[in-house]
């Protein structure tokens, strides 16, 4: 077999993420009709620039998901070997294809001739993964603890902006090198952090719903033990890992048996995860208090403490929703932030293995053959370039349309 000509290189490629393209015009199908029912995600849809980031953003969602866990997408194993395909250039074709087998290495062979269009692909799931998630947990722990010290200020404010400040004139680099080494990781300290950080999307749950529905204690009961009892159930299976909570050479703490596990979640993911949470966390938590000190000023503040609110329900139902513009605009950013430092971890060999798929490894791997061999970098850097770009074009449609409101 010849070796594929560019052209034929991005046919094959636009055939191979069909599903990406059908799902990408259905969900804009769908969204364009009922957009006027849909709130700010439907206004998103008037503004040129936001519809072209989120657009990019998810089309490495679905790539994301469908290249995963339904695994419809790759065209041969990310982390197989195969012979005579060691630095290959885009479109050669394999020797000795078996039936059933992809006959091409669509964007080449790498250094250890794996597969660059398939490790592209794996790669966006590990962004998608964590990415968003991690930024969830930042904003939960950031809301948490940035309301009561804007609303209430005093003692409270100084304490925690103190901390925050003190986590801030770290170097975020060196900070994310100290947690993710092995030698720290092996004193079980992100295993602790991750017992206190993840614990705060609980807290927020139920401070909210408690706010909410204090008033009718037959609907709030039942409500808040349903919650605890799902969320608890999750917490536990996040920070416990092969039925531990925390394992290190000398003592183990047991956390939830195995048999009740949701899932395991990779100790190196686990630790990146919490890091980043971590080195996120206060620079939300700053945002959060400086709009709950303006907007805690405004009329219908007052009027809500006069009705004889409670400070929490003024605090999540009548601040928090009216500060939801820069919070969602913001949200959007710091994905991007997550996903550049996911790939700066990545590319000097914290945290994840070695051989993980994701675009920081593979274009620290790709980089030192880049005058010969281009291709084995070049992919995933433009990968990387495009959903951060995507993230921040959908935050200024965002902001765009927050602002009309």
């Amino acid at each position: 077999m010849e070796e594929l000509t560019w052209g034929a290189i991005f046919s094959r490629m636009f055939m191979q993420l069909g599903p990406v393209w059908i799902a990408l015009v259905v969900l804009f199908a769908v969204s364009i009709i009922y957009k006027r029912r849909l709130g700010l995600y439907g206004k998103l849809f008037d503004s040129t620039i936001g519809m072209i980031g989120f657009a990019l953003v998810m089309f490495w969602v679905f790539v994301g998901i469908f290249g995963g866990p339904l695994d419809m997408l790759v065209t041969h194993d990310p982390l197989s070997q195969v012979s005579g395909m060691k630095n290959k250039l885009p479109g050669t074709p394999m020797r000795g294809a078996q039936e059933g087998e992809y006959a091409y290495f669509l964007l080449g062979g790498d250094n250890l001739a794996r597969d660059v269009f398939s490790r592209l692909i794996k790669g966006a799931w590990v962004v998608v993964q964590i990415a968003p998630v991690a930024t969830l947990f930042a904003f939960m722990v950031g809301i948490t603890l940035g309301l009561p010290a804007g609303y209430y200020g005093g003692r409270l404010d100084t304490v925690i902006s103190f901390l925050a400040n003190l986590i801030l004139a770290f170097p975020v680099i060196l900070l994310f090198y100290l947690l993710v080494t092995p030698e720290i990781v092996l004193t079980g300290i992100p295993n602790y952090m991750a017992l206190f950080l993840f614990v705060f999307p609980l807290i927020f749950m139920c401070i909210l719903l408690n706010s909410r529905y204090y008033t009718q204690p037959k609907v709030r009961t039942p409500l808040l033990l349903v919650v605890l009892t799902g969320l608890g159930w999750l917490y536990l299976s996040l920070v416990s890992s092969n039925g531990a909570v925390v394992a290190t050479p000398t003592y183990v703490i047991p956390g939830i048996p195995a048999s009740f596990d949701l899932f395991d979640i990779d100790p190196g993911i686990l630790v990146v995860f919490v890091s980043v949470v971590f080195v996120n966390s206060p620079t939300v938590f700053r945002i959060v208090r400086g709009l709950a000190m303006d907007i805690k000023t405004r009329d219908y503040v007052a009027a809500a403490q006069t009705r004889g609110e409670g400070p929490w329900y003024i605090m999540l139902w009548e601040i928090l929703p009216n500060a939801r513009g820069p919070l969602i605009v913001d949200f959007c950013l710091r994905i991007g932030y997550t996903t550049i430092l996911l790939g700066t971890l990545g590319f000097f060999g914290l945290g994840l293995e070695s051989e993980s798929p994701d675009w920081g490894s593979t274009i620290n791997a790709g980089r030192r053959l880049l005058a010969l061999y281009p291709h084995a970098a070049i992919a995933p850097a433009l990968a990387l370039l495009t959903l951060v770009l995507g993230l921040n074009l959908l935050a200024d449609g965002l902001r765009e349309e927050s602002l009309r409101d």
